[in-house]
């Protein structure tokens, strides 16, 4: 009798072990601004339908990169991390250099190592997977991918004389339509290019990269743009109000000026086709075109995004983190992603007819980022762990060079002394 009631027990315990094992493995995931948060769900619908056994849960999203991650850093100090982190390309060396040293990030090459070259090669261009590598290593893997593009209202560049077929290249031809367009009157705007009320220094770098320059010099440790570059870029800026006629206001103003049809002309990431589409509708004839390069050889512009990278430190987490990074950044996840959104897809594989080849040559909008992809460079971030603090500092300096409060020489010797001032020494 003893031996069975053992035998029961141990029966019992092995069947208990064994639904523990069969209940799914939860994956926190953090992503930035909530108005993601509907493709972001349906990527991971998607996924958990393949996937019973592993549950996506989102954290908060916050409303820009650098929020995020500075709530990030802040969750790093207190150890409550999440499994599966999207940070910004230009953050993303930031974000490992602050959390290798307390072994809260994994690199991603034995798991990519295990699928196989093949497998990289059919799915990732390197120019992808170079935007997350970090001193050699792969720590993530494109999910969003954009590069600064223009979008215009046509019927407005119609009424101000221009050709929406045959839109402007370069600055000054652009810069004196959108003033053509201000001058119908009303409450029209011609311009706008609001890089003084950006979240992020995506815009002002791209200032700098389009005239085939760098950001930062080769010693890495002060910056490249204290001469000719920067004093170029900070006179365009300001040239966007004096000759543009651009109007000084937050860049989601511009962009409800631009879907009422108020706005002729606006700075975008890609991503705002879907929503642009979404608010126009039928109201006039949306169109974009590729952002102008001062600097036709050389000149690039800043691959904006973000990578996902596995911060989980339990090993079955960390495999059930690779698997949604898989799929997610796959053929079919990016295409879910990329109608979601209208970002560019990360996987090469998606541009087949099945997935997003059709569309694309249904929705030109949509595809004119991918334009410009061999103009597409890495968004770099500053070393150290100022990057945040400085574009906050540049920004306003930026700001008040284009009101006309203070000259662009004057402007860009601020700028240069006090960025050098948050580098590293």
């Amino acid at each position: 009798m003893k031996s069975l009631m053992q035998a029961a027990l141990v029966g019992a315990t092995m069947l208990g072990a064994s639904a523990a094992y069969a209940d799914p493995i939860t994956i926190e995931v953090e992503h930035f601004m909530p108005a993601h948060n509907v493709f972001h769900e349906k990527v991971a619908a998607a996924f958990m339908e393949k996937h019973p056994d592993i549950v996506i849960k989102f954290r908060n999203a916050l409303p820009s990169y650098d929020e995020q991650h500075q709530a990030l850093l802040r969750e790093a100090i207190t150890n409550n991390l999440p499994d599966v982190y999207h940070s910004g390309y230009h953050l993303l060396p930031e974000v490992v250099h602050q959390l290798e040293k307390r072994g809260q990030v994994i690199a991603l090459d034995d798991y990519m190592a295990k699928e196989g070259e093949a497998w990289v090669n059919t799915n990732y261009e390197p120019s992808i997977l170079n935007l997350g590598k970090v001193d050699g290593k792969q720590y993530g893997i494109g999910f969003n991918a954009s590069t600064p593009i223009v979008f215009y209202n046509a019927d407005l560049v119609k009424q101000a004389g221009g050709d929406p077929e045959h839109f402007p290249t370069n600055w000054a031809d652009m810069i004196a339509l959108g003033a053509k367009i201000k001058e119908l009157g009303g409450d029209v705007d011609g311009f706008a290019y609001d890089i003084h009320a950006w979240p992020d220094d995506w815009l002002w770098r791209s200032l700098i990269l389009q005239q085939g320059e760098q950001i930062m010099k080769e010693d890495n440790k002060t910056v490249a743009f204290d001469g000719g570059s920067g004093l170029n870029a900070l006179k365009l800026a300001r040239s966007f109000v004096t000759d543009g006629k651009m109007v000084l206001r937050d860049y989601e103003q511009s962009r409800q000026q631009f879907a009422a049809g108020k706005l002729g002309i606006i700075f975008a990431s890609p991503n705002s086709a879907r929503g642009f589409s979404d608010l126009i509708g039928n109201r006039f004839q949306l169109m974009s075109s590729t952002y102008p390069v001062a600097n036709l050889e050389k000149g690039v512009v800043p691959t904006g995004g973000n990578g996902m990278m596995i911060l989980a430190k339990d090993k079955a987490k960390q495999d059930a983190a690779w698997e949604y990074i898989k799929f997610a950044t796959s053929a079919e996840g990016q295409t879910i992603a990329v109608l979601g959104s209208g970002y560019m897809p990360t996987n090469k594989a998606a541009l087949a007819p099945q997935y997003l080849g059709k569309f694309y040559e249904e929705n030109p909008n949509w595809y004119t980022s991918i334009k410009q992809i061999s103009r597409a460079a890495p968004w770099g971030g500053y070393p150290g762990t100022n990057g945040v603090k400085i574009w906050r500092m540049q920004r306003d300096i930026i700001g008040q060079v284009m009101s006309g409060d203070v000259t662009p020489e004057d402007g860009l010797a601020k700028i240069t002394e006090e960025t050098n001032a948050l580098l590293p020494k």
